[in-house]
């Protein structure tokens, strides 16, 4: 059943409500959290000398943002919770700005990367070809794209008040290629666990085109 745009304002909203609400004990929670696999991924395959242009896409309270800085790249980040933009500014140092991932406003052709962990999942499946299509026009000719999302049976739906869309690794790739992108790499996470306890399916992109 298609959502209405109704729909869609109150995903958001109570999505990001539930962030709002909770991003203190969020921060604590995540803050050590070892993602580094994930960076190295992204920036292994960024063509081009450092430093590197890179939109952390749903930086929450800007833990990578962090990173990213700290190894010599332009980190922005982009949330759509008001507490994790202040959040992040302040933790980061970073320009951090704050969009809804259904009301985007990006620069064409600005980052080298776009690093999304553990944010495109809330996106609902209906509006997912559209939110890549604009991370593909923010990426310049030959950028890359990283992904990191819970995976699923193509089911989506309310979870412990966040709205979330969980793929299955074959509709995945269905959806990202149809956006313009070209699959380099994926895995599985956590690291060194069978199968059956790895809910994370991260995946690395580059945009088609010239440059690529």
């Amino acid at each position: 059943m298609k959502l209405t745009e109704q729909d869609l304002e109150r995903i958001s909203a109570l999505t990001l409500e539930h962030y709002n609400q909770r991003a203190g004990d969020f921060f604590a929670g995540t803050r050590d959290h070892d993602v580094s696999q994930n960076i190295a991924a992204l920036l292994a395959h960024i063509e081009g000398e450092p430093p590197y242009a890179i939109l952390d896409f749903g930086c929450g309270p800007g833990r990578d943002l962090k990173t990213f800085a700290g190894l010599g790249h332009i980190a922005v980040g982009l949330d759509g919770a008001a507490q994790f933009v202040q959040m992040a500014r302040a933790y980061s140092g970073c320009e951090v700005w704050q969009q809804d991932f259904l009301r985007l406003e990006l620069p064409p052709e600005r980052f080298d990367g776009v690093f999304a962990n553990a944010s495109l999942f809330h996106v609902a499946s209906q509006e997912l070809p559209r939110v890549l299509r604009e991370l593909h026009a923010t990426l310049k000719p030959g950028g890359v794209l990283f992904s990191s999302n819970p995976h699923g049976r193509n089911d989506e739906g309310w979870n412990r008040g966040r709205y979330g869309a969980y793929h299955d690794p074959d509709t995945w790739r269905t959806l990202v290629a149809g956006a313009g992108y070209t699959e380099l790499a994926h895995y599985y996470r956590p690291p060194g666990l069978p199968r059956e306890q790895q809910p994370w399916l991260a995946s690395v992109w580059r945009k088609q085109g010239a440059g690529s």
